[in-house]
């Protein structure tokens, strides 16, 4: 593709919830339209989540479900969908929007920034190298795969608990390191953890993960500062999520001091044309309100195309 076939009047970064649902909507009211998605279908969101408090489904819809249905409805309204494409680098100060991805180079009349969050890391030796060969960030996605084995939750938040609940029906023991932090969770929760006979808790801190070619062991800092060694055949960090802001903020784009982008109540950036939606703003923080952010976004992207178009 080249020359104007590269120009859309918006494009979306991030195909979550607030992105499809941003796309939905500005596709549907003739906006040319593009989605730019550095993962697969839906991003983190497309997990095996359930989400109960969705309007509609009273049953509860799984992320997957939820977000290849909005996939569908953007696509029939001819949003175009790219995956596996990543923004490396973005320009929105002029009239004219500059994306470039690790593929190609777009502009726009309007962007809409829906890149949500990104799952924190424990930044130790070996944690990089060990990525899907014993180390994970998704206890659904590869909890099975350790059956009857030996691994280790690390964090502490009531995500934690709940992946180390889980995978103690799954794990033959499960270490609980909490990274030196109070654990601060429903009761109930913790009495369900206190039951679990295969559960250990350990209060220190993961500073490094061993192995060979896949995990064999994790090195745990304790809090009387002596050292260990435990053996395990997986690590599930669960340290939780944080906005995945690093290329908006380098664009100008205001963060606050968390990382989230700032808004106002219509969606807009402190930059003319760019809006955010979803996670990557830490509102709501649920799929619930990233739809409904997106769909303001892109309303307010929509009269802001349609002024730029006016002045020719």
């Amino acid at each position: 593709m080249s020359g104007k076939e590269n120009v859309y009047d918006i494009i979306i970064v991030g195909s979550g919830p607030a992105g499809l649902s941003a796309g939905i909507n500005a596709a549907r009211s003739g906006l040319r339209t593009l989605i730019l998605e550095a993962e697969e279908l839906g991003g983190i969101a497309a997990g095996a989540s359930l989400y109960e408090n969705y309007p509609g489904f009273p049953e509860g819809i799984t992320a997957l479900e939820l977000v290849e249905r909005m996939q569908t409805q953007a696509s029939k309204f001819d949003a175009e969908i790219r995956y596996l494409e990543e923004v490396i680098d973005l320009d929105p100060k002029q009239d004219l929007k500059k994306v470039t991805t690790s593929k190609a180079i777009y502009h726009s009349l309007s962007l809409v920034i829906a890149t949500g969050t990104q799952r924190r890391k424990l930044n130790v030796p070996g944690e990089a190298k060990f990525v899907g060969r014993g180390v994970s960030y998704c206890r659904v996605c590869d909890g099975p795969f350790f059956k009857g084995l030996k691994v280790a939750v690390v964090g502490f938040t009531k995500d934690a608990m709940t992946d180390t609940l889980l995978l103690s029906e799954i794990a033959r023991d499960v270490f609980l390191i909490t990274q030196g932090e109070r654990i601060n969770v429903p009761k109930e929760l913790m009495k369900r953890l206190s039951e679990k006979a295969n559960v250990k808790t350990i209060g220190g801190r993961v500073v490094a993960i061993l192995g060979a070619h896949v995990v064999k062991a994790i090195k745990i800092k304790l809090e009387s500062k002596e050292e260990l060694d435990e053996q395990v055949d997986g690590v599930f960090v669960s340290l939780g999520k944080a906005p995945a802001t690093g290329i908006v903020e380098r664009a100008g784009v205001e963060v606050d001091e968390r990382g989230c982008v700032k808004v106002d109540r219509w969606q807009r950036t402190n930059i003319r044309g760019v809006f955010a939606a979803g996670d990557c703003t830490c509102g709501g923080m649920q799929v619930v309100t990233a739809v409904g952010e997106g769909a303001m976004a892109s309303m307010k992207a929509m009269g802001y195309v349609k002024q730029m178009k006016e002045r020719g």
